[in-house]
């Protein structure tokens, strides 16, 4: 069975996800943002072996803690898209800038395009390309318990900034409805920040969005 534990990592309270299969006990990390010491501490806790930490996008409250983590489990990183490498690249100085822990590189072990599919045990995850918020954005899907990550593309009744460079809101709107919106309405999401919510509530009452609705 899949299990998922949010925790909130950085001063940000970005939802870094641990999900793991209970039969087999391994695992992988979503957007392990910072915080390092804590996330081994929770997987050391739940008596479970990470073997992948995947990545929705380069901005430092996602993969700040990936690099560490990454080298004291000698694991590979799995995503984003290409185009997201600049932040990756820029991760130490952003940092600095908003007096975060300076992070250790990150090395990403496979780049994603979109429409892989990852696995977990016998879990499956469709790899979907979400840019907007940045330009190598990507979502995760699992159909078997209609579950989605939806990094900082959505979230609760709002969506990503698309201030930073190389934002592009149009393309934000557009990766929503093409990505996100396709899924059934029932689907939960993980948003990057905030709680929980569905695909469907978010096509009646998220204000950016749901005025496209029909």
């Amino acid at each position: 069975m899949l299990q998922v534990k949010i925790v909130p990592v950085t001063p940000f309270a970005q939802n870094c996800s641990i999900v793991w299969d209970s039969k087999s006990k391994e695992a992988i990390i979503i957007d392990a943002g910072g915080d390092a010491q804590r996330i081994q501490q929770e997987v050391q806790a739940l008596g479970i072996q990470v073997k992948q930490l995947w990545l929705t996008h380069g901005h430092l409250d996602h993969a700040g803690a990936v690099g560490e983590l990454a080298r004291v489990w000698n694991i590979p990183v799995i995503g984003p898209h290409k185009e997201d490498q600049f932040w990756l690249d820029m991760l130490q100085d952003v940092s600095a800038q908003y007096g975060f822990p300076i992070p250790e590189p990150v090395h990403v072990s496979t780049w994603l395009e979109g429409n892989e599919v990852l696995t977990l045990g016998q879990h499956q995850f469709e790899v979907r390309f979400a840019p907007g918020h940045t330009p190598g954005h990507v979502i995760f899907y699992n159909a078997e318990h209609n579950l989605l990550w939806a990094g900082d593309v959505l979230f609760k009744e709002s969506i990503g900034r698309t201030d930073f460079p190389r934002g592009n809101h149009q393309q934000l709107i557009d990766s929503i409805h093409s990505t996100c919106f396709t899924l059934p309405d029932e689907t939960q999401f993980i948003p990057g920040h905030g709680e929980m919510s569905t695909i469907g509530h978010e096509k009646k009452l998220n204000p950016f969005v749901s005025g496209r609705i029909g």
